[in-house]
């Protein structure tokens, strides 16, 4: 093992008696005196917990190394930040021109140090290392040579964090920060944050930042949005601990938010009192994995650490186990070191960083320090851990090249204590007893009663809506991966108006025979459709007279097939028979005669060849199936009297006919603004019965539906009237919600969920089942064709063109054979 661990052994044995053993590959046996090779400086914020826990690291770490050998190192503390970035600065400055360091630590941004360096040219020669977390390690490498990164990836953390949304398929968060941080990071974590949501469909609604005396206040402001997804990053530790105390004040850690802190304040939960961590149930954290705790070496360093820090700190004595901070502000003090006693005193950071600090190798506290190409060479793991009881426990962990381990994360005790994993998002509708639920308007004033039916309870002193859309409502939302209260409300709007009263928010959602057309993309969005429509014409029907009514039994291409073929088949049998039967005469009128007697079994030709009975046999089975099947056509025809529309849209526009038509949907105003009609000839009829009795009157001489409708009108009304002329196609019935809605996406799934499952058709079965006993089906065409009868008529041709070519070689032989007879008379 590396020289850490001995090492941090021997420091260990020595703080309970003397020791010389683990001198961690340094010479312990110095025998002249101690001699000073240089200080290094550390920028920390001591007011904060973070700052206190990297100010102890450090000085363990100098301390250890001055403990063995002959080289010494002087360290200098500034400390009183006060969270402000231009003390940051001023510290920089102090420790390069007063106090003299050869290097500086601190939790140091790039455009920090950038800013010291434009105040001093010695700052550009002085290596610093930062412990801020950052987007790359590399990315200042060319305009600042002289600092290192050894933080945290930021750019990994934030690709963690939109892991974790995506899983849980939250659609939008909201961003807290506090306001008066500056030293923690480079600023760009939201940045970063916000591309990685969009690759999981996700997006920050929301960027708060909060001043800690303003709290409770953006805290109420949040709580009235619809966003319950909240991401705390880039705070201290006591931010938080405000932050959280508040929000269980306001009732916003109770189920239904959820709350997600990243590693900043992840990392520094193990050192958080029991009140506090009570007021952080069910948070989640993205805290980065260091050296496995169970070693021996880290055991031995957080209980030194322990007994250090609470020594310095007795009020927090209690919770002073350390964090990643503090480890890693131990191995960079100690990477510094290193590199130092190594330089003897040439402390350019040419020379102490590329020469000496980037070939420094070593296993310290958080893990394995190895340097590579100038950069801290190791591949971050992030745990993701959730707070429950007195402290959290890890419940998966994340990887840039594995993803979550195992493909699992949880189970999660959500805020409340529940298991059941939150939407994400809720309604700013309140119940009485100010429980979240969906206001969905429903249109009570509507022609279709079957679709939405709105009936008043004087008992009970409620009201009742039902219908087909309440049972596709019903069945959407339990189809959904959470519970989703709700409440209808009936109004006695058209369409139109309902789509506006959720475009101002007098309600959440709409339901209803609402048909999804681009007009109203502008105001609303849609789910995915749960019927289909299109814009239909339904008329009076008038009986078909025609005097060659049985000339349709079958199609024009069966009657043509049914000519060739029998007269092909009583050319063949005529051909064959003609040369030794009397029957059968040279005339051509005696074939076409036997072909047309054959179709109906009265020909007085007897056959004595058997090839002709070979070519007739086949013949007569497709005749006899061809006259049955034209015989059951026949009979269904005169039986039941053929009807047809008894007007078109282009005559009915030609002659100014009256039109009927919903008033409460967008049929009306199609009517006018697409198919051209005059809206004085457009008659608006507000209940099915209302269609029935305009047509029976004379009114209308067309109405026009939606195809839903249509089918509800012609399986109440199905004797007389028939769909007839073209089809207009509609983007079919669904549910709508304000743009940006969360909603859209989950309803849509369940829609195509139930769609799939069959339980969307057997509710659709159930209401547009037909009153009437039979009905027309004048889409249906009765008229057959020769496809059903091809196979029957490929072997019957096949074995008259079989014939055929016998019968013609036969004759060609006989020919042959005469000629021949005679040459040798």
């Amino acid at each position: 093992m590396g020289g850490a661990v001995p090492f941090l052994v021997a420091v260990f044995l020595l703080s309970v008696g003397p020791s010389k053993s683990g001198a961690n590959e340094r010479d312990d046996t110095c025998t002249g005196n101690h001699h000073r090779i240089g200080s290094i400086g550390a920028v920390v914020d001591q007011g904060s917990r973070l700052g206190r826990e990297q100010k102890t690291a450090m000085e363990m770490a100098v301390h250890d190394f001055n403990l063995f050998g002959c080289s010494k190192i002087a360290l200098h503390i500034t400390g009183d930040l006060r969270g402000s970035s231009g003390r940051a600065a001023s510290a920089v400055l102090n420790l390069i021109n007063n106090e003299e360091v050869q290097a500086v630590i601190g939790t140091l941004t790039s455009s920090l140090v950038e800013l010291v360096s434009v105040f001093d040219d010695r700052a550009k020669d002085m290596p610093i290392v930062s412990l801020a977390p950052t987007a790359t390690y590399t990315a200042s490498s060319q305009q600042l040579p002289q600092l290192i990164h050894m933080g945290n990836n930021i750019s990994l953390a934030s690709r963690c964090v939109a892991a974790v949304v995506g899983h849980f398929r939250w659609r939008k968060v909201t961003a807290i920060y506090e306001q008066s941080n500056c030293l923690s990071t480079e600023g760009c974590f939201l940045t970063h944050l916000s591309d990685s949501l969009r690759v999981v469909d996700s997006v920050i609604d929301h960027y708060s930042s909060f001043p800690q005396a303003a709290i409770e206040e953006e805290l109420k402001k949040l709580k009235g949005k619809s966003n319950r997804v909240f991401i705390v990053t880039q705070s201290s530790l006591e931010f938080a601990i405000l932050l959280f105390d508040k929000a269980k004040h306001l009732g916003m850690m109770k189920y239904g938010y959820v709350w997600i802190v990243t590693n900043d304040l992840a990392s520094l939960l193990g050192s958080v009192d029991s009140h506090s961590i009570s007021s952080m149930q069910g948070v989640i954290g993205i805290k980065a994995r260091f050296i496995d705790i169970k070693t021996k070496s880290f055991r031995e360093f957080k209980l030194r650490f322990r007994h250090k820090y609470g020594s310095a700190y007795p009020e927090e004595e209690e919770y002073s186990n350390p964090s990643l901070f503090a480890l890693q502000a131990y191995d960079a003090t100690l990477a510094v070191t290193k590199a130092m006693e190594k330089s003897q005193g040439r402390t350019t950071y040419e020379e102490l960083l590329k020469t000496n600090m980037f070939s420094t190798n070593f296993a310290g506290p958080s893990g394995d320090i190895t340097f590579k190409m100038g950069t801290l060479s190791n591949e971050e793991t992030f745990q993701i851990i959730n707070v429950v009881g007195e402290s959290y426990h890890e419940i998966a962990l994340w990887s840039l090249s594995t993803d979550f381990l195992g493909g699992k994360l949880g189970p999660l005790y959500w805020p409340g204590g529940s298991q059941i994993v939150p939407k994400g998002w809720n309604s700013t509708s309140f119940l009485g007893d100010g429980e979240n639920v969906l206001k969905i308007g429903v249109a009570a004033k509507t022609a279709f009663s079957q679709f939405v039916r709105v009936t008043y309870d004087h008992n009970r002193n409620e009201t009742n809506v039902t219908g087909f859309i309440v049972d596709v409502l019903e069945a959407v939302v339990k189809m959904l991966p959470y519970h989703l209260p709700y409440v209808l409300t009936p109004f006695n709007w058209s369409n139109d108006e309902m789509v506006e009263g959720v475009y101002h928010k007098i309600f959440d959602a709409a339901a209803g025979d609402i048909s999804i057309v681009a007009d109203r993309y502008q105001y609303v969005e849609f789910s995915q459709p749960y019927l289909e429509s299109r814009l239909v014409m339904v008329v009076t029907e008038k009986p078909e007279n025609s005097k060659w009514f049985f000339m349709k039994v079958f199609k024009k291409e069966m009657w043509v097939t049914l000519a060739v073929m029998s007269v092909f088949v009583g050319f063949v049998i005529w051909l064959i028979e003609r040369a030794e039967n009397p029957d059968f005469d040279d005339h051509l009128g005696t074939m076409l005669w036997f072909s047309f007697t054959v179709l109906f079994f009265v020909q007085r030709e007897h056959l004595k060849s058997n090839l002709a009975r070979i070519v007739l046999a086949p013949w007569f089975f497709v005749i006899l199936i061809v006259s049955a099947s034209f015989t059951a056509i026949l009979t269904s025809t005169v039986t039941v009297s053929r009807l047809k529309p008894s007007i078109d849209i282009e005559t009915l526009k030609r002659t100014d006919s009256v039109v009927g038509c919903d008033g409460i949907t967008l049929v009306c105003r199609y009517l006018v603004e697409v198919l051209g009609f005059m809206p004085v000839r457009i008659k608006r009829i507000d209940s099915i019965s209302g269609y029935a009795k305009a047509f029976e009157n004379g009114d209308i001489a067309a109405a026009f539906f939606v195809e839903p409708h249509a089918k509800l009108f012609l399986a109440e009304y199905c004797k007389g009237y028939t769909i007839a002329g073209p089809t207009f196609q509609f983007g079919g019935f669904g549910f709508v919600f304000p743009r940006g809605s969360p909603l859209v996406i989950d309803i849509s799934e369940a829609i195509l969920k139930l769609r799939e499952s069959g339980e969307l058709k057997k509710l659709q079965k159930d209401i547009f089942s037909s009153h009437c006993s039979s009905s027309n089906d004048l889409d249906h065409d009765p008229s057959l064709g020769p496809a059903p009868f091809y196979t029957l008529f490929c072997i019957t041709g096949g074995i008259a063109i079989s014939a055929l070519l016998i019968t013609l070689f036969r004759q060609l032989r006989k020919q042959t054979q005469v000629p021949a007879s005679n040459n040798r008379h």
